[in-house]
């Protein structure tokens, strides 16, 4: 049987939405722990065909309050090290940065809403966002945010909170915005997290279908790279 697409979650609410609907119908073989619940991590990262760790309320630097940020944390560099396809969105990105060497500050202003990025001349080239526009809309939901790891390469930038999505070495991906985010999940996060009106205006179902649907399937190809070099 194909290894595990490990996808954490760190809290109920934030599941894998159109993410999680995509590599379930792709791939078939997708292994869904919460942190939050007192799921544990594998103890080995290279049995997994890749990791994707999503969202959460908490911040990187919560862990006596959270410790399963602990653990995760040294997963992180684990799979880094094997060179684990990773995808971090959201608090998994900032995890993700962290994990590599890179600071998590409050972000400039808040990000609540419906938002444009614009890809960087590397983020344009690069594998990831190949086929989709230079500028995007994105929904945003955070109040820190990452620096870019040495090393690594900003590929999508906005303002007031210029890093939006970056690359550490070949396959493992940060993005600050989230694209797995359904109508309802947007329901219920709204409720639960106590927001107003979501800012912006933009056809949620128009991005839904699109763009996650291409960052999708071109990380789908890079895991497949990965695996492919693996066997050979």
């Amino acid at each position: 049987m194909a290894r595990a697409i490990l996808v954490i979650k760190h809290t109920p609410i934030e599941g894998p939405g159109s993410l999680g609907d995509f590599f379930q119908d792709t791939c078939g073989n997708l292994q869904i722990i919460d942190l939050s619940l007192g799921q544990t991590l594998p103890d080995d990262p290279g049995s997994i065909e890749a990791v994707i760790s999503l969202g959460g309320p908490m911040n990187v630097y919560e862990t006596e309050e959270f410790p399963f940020l602990k653990d995760e944390d040294a997963f992180l560099k684990k799979a880094l090290s094997e060179g684990v396809p990773i995808l971090g969105i959201c608090l998994g990105a900032q995890l993700l940065a962290k994990a590599t060497g890179a600071r998590i500050t409050k972000a400039p202003q808040k990000e609540i809403g419906w938002r444009q990025v614009s890809l960087t001349k590397e983020g344009k080239a690069d594998p990831l966002f190949a086929g989709l526009p230079s500028r995007l809309s994105v929904f945003q939901w955070h109040e820190d945010a990452f620096e870019i790891p040495p090393g690594g390469a900003l590929l999508a930038e906005s303002t007031p909170c210029r890093n939006q999505a970056f690359r550490y070495g070949r396959n493992a991906y940060g993005l600050q915005f989230h694209v797995e985010v359904t109508p309802k999940m947007l329901e219920s996060w709204v409720r639960v997290y106590s927001a107003g009106d979501i800012s912006g205006e933009t056809d949620a179902g128009e991005i839904l279908k699109k763009q996650a649907s291409l960052i999708y399937l071109n990380f789908s190809e890079i895991i497949k790279s990965f695996s492919k070099a693996q066997a050979n």
